[in-house]
């Protein structure tokens, strides 16, 4: 672990260095469309927020987060106007020892003065020991919205995030599913780890960030996302986020 690389697009060629820092960003929004590489990517935000999406859900990122992905994972990347931040890709050698799945995780100012010295070619054994272990044991964040696989479940998902303002009770979004609402209370927690009551909250919560980034004031948004009291929303963010919508 004691080289470094700066150039992104290397970071699939054979015989390049273990670990790769880039810096991202710092100008207008940003487009990634879907797709892969062999190094495993841990993506922090500095200023902006990011969505991040794979083939098991969807990634908010903002700038206290950040987001690992494993080897061969499809993912695509989009910003929420102007985004400064990072990357660090591992050599796939080197993923055994880190998280086998894409998680979001709560960033540390040691990760982040590690790969930004990194990134300003101040490599080092040390560093290197820093970001790997960061990756390893940071905490994990519940910030990632998974989609559940079976099918009925599918198109109940997808027709909640089509309006997520609708406040309907889950026996009222069976009934075009094909499913009872007990079998959609046993599977839903099975394939996203939420009920469908907290995937549907973490699905407002995480287009709550989305549009507060975006300028969008607190009372639209909560109103937006089906709250019947702003002060419902309020109390909810700051439970999940530590902070008030508007200090957000």
């Amino acid at each position: 672990m004691t080289d470094f690389l700066i150039d992104p697009h290397q970071a699939d060629v054979a015989g390049t260095p273990l670990i790769l820092a880039v810096r991202q960003g710092g100008g207008g929004p940003r487009l990634t469309e879907t797709h892969h590489h062999a190094r495993g990517q841990l993506l922090g935000a500095m200023h902006g927020l990011v969505t991040v999406g794979t083939e098991l859900g969807q990634w908010v990122v903002p700038a206290i987060h950040c987001v690992w992905l494993p080897p061969h994972h499809p993912h695509s990347f989009r910003s929420h106007g102007a985004f400064d931040g990072w990357s660090v890709y591992v050599a796939e050698e080197a993923c055994a020892r880190l998280p086998e799945a894409p998680c979001t995780m709560r960033s540390s100012g040691l990760l982040r003065e590690a790969v930004l010295r990194v990134v300003q070619r101040e490599p080092s054994p040390h560093l290197a020991a820093v970001i790997f272990d960061e990756i390893r044991t940071l905490p994990r964040e519940r910030l990632g919205l998974p989609m559940p696989k079976d099918s009925r479940l599918a198109k109940i998902a997808r027709a909640v995030l089509a309006d997520l303002a609708d406040n309907r009770r889950l026996e009222e979004w069976v009934a075009d599913a094909g499913a009872s609402a007990r079998t959609v209370t046993r599977l839903f927690p099975r394939e996203t780890g939420f009920s469908f009551t907290e995937w549907r909250q973490q699905a407002r919560l995480m287009r709550a960030l989305e549009l507060l980034s975006a300028g969008e004031p607190v009372t639209a948004v909560a109103f937006e996302l089906g709250y019947e009291t702003v002060s419902a929303f309020i109390a909810l963010f700051r439970r999940h986020f530590g902070v008030t919508p508007g200090r957000y």
